[in-house]
């Protein structure tokens, strides 16, 4: 009896010898690249922190860069950009990982995959001044600061894009946050930096220019009327002026902005529509058109899809099925039609450059630590699966921006004239049973193109009244003025 006991002890501890050299094998040869590469690693962490890390240049200046330390970490990482660049940047910190484009481009920055860097342990112990490289945005700082200082106490974001090559000139969400405290070599620091930062109710960590999206309002209205001029319309053709559009199968009727008709006639065109932004020819024609016609055009301009970007973009929405009543408040950007800052200004770009939507793109060129040149971003249209860059045609384009600069010109967006400047744009105020969420996009003279958003504006606020100027500051930053 004895003995069988024993031999059963022995028979179980060789299984778990066995199971125990099994997983040490597993881990050492099989998850040895995930383990050596997370994160999490300590020494990982030490390796990597010896490397000096490449700088994150806007112009002549860096917004994020490297210095020796003392200590297990030999490098620290400053931001002398502070909050102007956070939510671009990103931090870089021991507690907190990665975020921005130091995550996002953290081996351009290191000047290697992180699983090389992993197996080369020697190498990095005997090259101590081994450096990563250096990353050149296409930022304009005086666009970027007058972003900032346009939003100064205002919840909201503002995007700006070359029209024709997709370089981001500015991108900036209030409020914003500054990486540095984030980024020292002191934990409870970092944790005292931190805790108010995802404790405050306005969200400072929150890119609110690429991360989240509003109810468009009257800027959907562009896409609106794309569809429709594909479609048997005109920018001549007339409507009936109504002060209430009756629309179908609900009793929520749809009315103008402030009451009443839009005009002094019994019809409107398509164009005066616009400049005046009324909401009862763009019901109309999200009904007359069809959903179907609706969705399509505005997942052409990069609805339902997110764009091809260095950092991640959230993706602007409109439901793939909706009936007549939904069609009606989605052609004047309400109901569950949603739209990122981003997103908008990529819209008002294709306006201004002939119908065709470019890939945006925040990352001018990577250098390596000689200065010789190891990545330059060419402009390149945004292709994707069904979807041409060529979203309407050029006769089209030319019809949309006429109707935008009329808007600019005589119309809601006349806060963003700029003198001797060739202005267009488009209106917007969303009323979502808050706070109404205002928005102004538009281009000048085809070298920028710029989205506002306000989303918690004051009640009596539109998007001509408190958007629009914003923009202009932008615009005339962009352009040197």
């Amino acid at each position: 009896m004895m003995t069988k006991q024993i031999g059963r002890v022995a028979t179980l501890t060789l299984l778990l010898f066995g199971v125990l050299f099994v997983n040490l094998n597993l881990i050492a040869l099989v998850q040895s690249e995930t383990l050596s590469s997370h994160p999490a690693n300590r020494r990982l962490l030490v390796r990597e922190y010896a490397i000096e890390r490449g700088s994150i240049v806007v112009g002549e200046e860096a917004i994020a860069r490297s210095i020796e330390t003392e200590g297990d970490l030999e490098h620290l990482r400053e931001y002398p950009g502070g909050a102007l660049y956070g939510h671009i940047t990103g931090y870089y910190s021991f507690i907190l990982g990665r975020s921005g484009l130091e995550a996002a481009l953290n081996e351009q920055l290191i000047g290697q995959p992180l699983e090389v860097l992993a197996q080369n342990l020697g190498d990095l112990l005997f090259a101590p001044d081994q450096a990563g490289n250096t990353v050149e945005l296409t930022i304009d700082p005086r666009a970027q600061q007058a972003a900032a200082d346009a939003l100064e106490g205002r919840v909201g974001a503002v995007v700006a894009l070359d029209p024709t090559t997709g370089a981001v000139l500015a991108s900036y969400a209030n409020p914003s946050f500054d990486p540095g405290p984030l980024s020292t070599h002191n934990a409870s620091a970092i944790r005292e930096a931190w805790e108010p930062l995802i404790d405050s109710d306005e969200r400072p960590l929150v890119n609110r220019a690429i991360a989240e999206t509003y109810p468009p309002g009257s800027t959907f209205k562009l896409i609106t009327a794309a569809a429709a001029l594909e479609h048997d319309r005109s920018p001549e053709t007339a409507f009936p002026d109504e002060g209430v559009y009756d629309v179908p199968q609900t009793e929520s009727d749809i009315g103008n902005f402030g009451g009443g008709k839009c005009g002094e006639g019994e019809t409107i065109s398509l164009a005066d529509a616009m400049r005046v932004s009324c909401n009862t020819v763009f019901a109309r024609l999200g009904v007359e058109l069809g959903a179907d016609r609706l969705i399509d055009m505005a997942e052409r301009f990069g609805f339902n899809r997110a764009p091809p970007y260095e950092l991640d973009v959230a993706n602007s929405g409109i439901p793939k099925e909706m009936d007549e009543p939904s069609a009606a408040q989605s052609a004047i950007g309400q109901r569950d039609v949603r739209a990122t800052p981003m997103q908008m200004a990529i819209v008002a770009a294709a306006m201004a450059n002939g119908g065709r939507l470019v890939e945006p793109h925040l990352v001018r060129a990577i250098r390596d630590p000689s200065g010789s040149l190891v990545r330059e971003t060419a402009p390149s249209l945004w292709d994707e699966g069904r979807f041409d860059g060529q979203v309407v045609s050029e006769t089209i384009a030319a019809q949309l921006r006429d109707m935008m600069i009329d808007v600019v010109a005589d119309g809601t967006g006349r806060n963003a004239r700029i003198d001797g400047v060739t202005v267009g744009g488009k209106t917007g105020t969303a009323q979502t049973g808050g706070a109404p969420t205002v928005w102004f996009v538009g281009f000048a003279d085809q070298q920028v193109a710029v989205a506002v958003v306000l989303p918690s504006a004051g009640d009596d606020d539109t998007g001509g009244q408190v958007a629009a100027p914003i923009a202009r500051a932008v615009m005339e930053a962009a352009l040197g003025r």
